[in-house]
């Protein structure tokens, strides 16, 4: 493996894409590299209309250990800044991508292993999976979101809490505060999210994708406007083809296909 090819990228079912961190000697930390790879990755994902959902993972025994510290060791303010702007542009990419991410948090995710996590629209754990972010003990504070999705995640006293002491908490924990939503053994977990994928690339990809805008974009908004919203893809969805192949289905006692018309 070289800096070259720091993810893998797989289909695991049709529509369904596998975007795995891939330095695993490194315990997946993120690179300058492997930054510039998701950003192409992400731009390039949210482009194809194929593309249904997407499971984020890692390689190995670890999800990603966060920033990779030794790389960063001894580099300059400018050259600190200049990778910081284009982990900027990675995690922007990853959020704007239409679909929606599941996390499978195979192992450690610390720092932007975290913040990459709370990026994703919901996520499972290993049973063995660690998350944390410890930037507090470092000089600094998470600098991709981390702050404001932990406290979405959460609510600001538990946020609060894990940013403050930079503790690591267990998958138990993440589920139980909202960081995950379930928790699976090592061995299965990676087919659970599959199948979990799956079964969320078999329904209508417009419904799915209003869906996601509706859970990112309206709870920033007051009720009213949250409500607006919500009625604009309403209202649009029910003029299309796979609203009418969902009734006919329906109807005629079949699975659906659905086309993204």
């Amino acid at each position: 493996m070289t800096e070259d090819t720091t993810l893998s990228l797989r289909e695991a079912a049709p529509g369904v894409q596998i975007v795995a961190f891939n330095r695993p000697k490194a315990a997946n930390s993120l690179s300058t590299a492997m930054g510039r790879e998701l950003l192409e990755t992400w731009t390039r994902l949210a482009a194809d209309a194929s593309v249904r959902v997407a499971i984020l993972t890692g390689e190995g025994r670890f999800f990603c250990a966060g920033a990779d510290l030794k790389e960063r060791n001894g580099m300059s303010d400018e050259e600190w800044g200049a990778q910081h702007r284009l982990f900027e542009d990675m995690i922007r990419a990853q959020l704007a991508c239409p679909f929606p991410i599941i996390a499978a948090v195979n192992g450690a995710a610390m720092g932007g292993g975290t913040e990459m996590t709370l990026a994703c629209d919901f996520a499972f754990a290993s049973d063995t999976a660690r998350l944390g972010l410890p930037e507090v003990g470092l000089g600094i504070v998470p600098g991709l979101g981390g702050t404001q999705l932990l406290v979405r995640a959460v609510g600001p006293r538990r946020a609060s809490e894990l940013l403050m002491s930079g503790r690591h908490i267990t998958a138990a924990e993440a589920a139980e505060y909202g960081i995950v939503n379930r928790v699976f053994t090592p061995e299965t977990l990676l087919d659970e999210t599959v199948e979990f994928a799956k079964l969320v690339a078999s329904k209508a990809p417009l419904s799915v994708k209003a869906l996601k805008k509706l859970m990112r974009e309206g709870p920033a908004l007051p009720l009213p406007e949250a409500m607006e919203l919500e009625l604009g893809e309403y209202n649009f969805l029910f003029t299309t083809a796979d609203r009418r192949e969902g009734v006919a289905a329906f109807n005629e006692g079949r699975a659906a296909t659905f086309e993204g018309c």
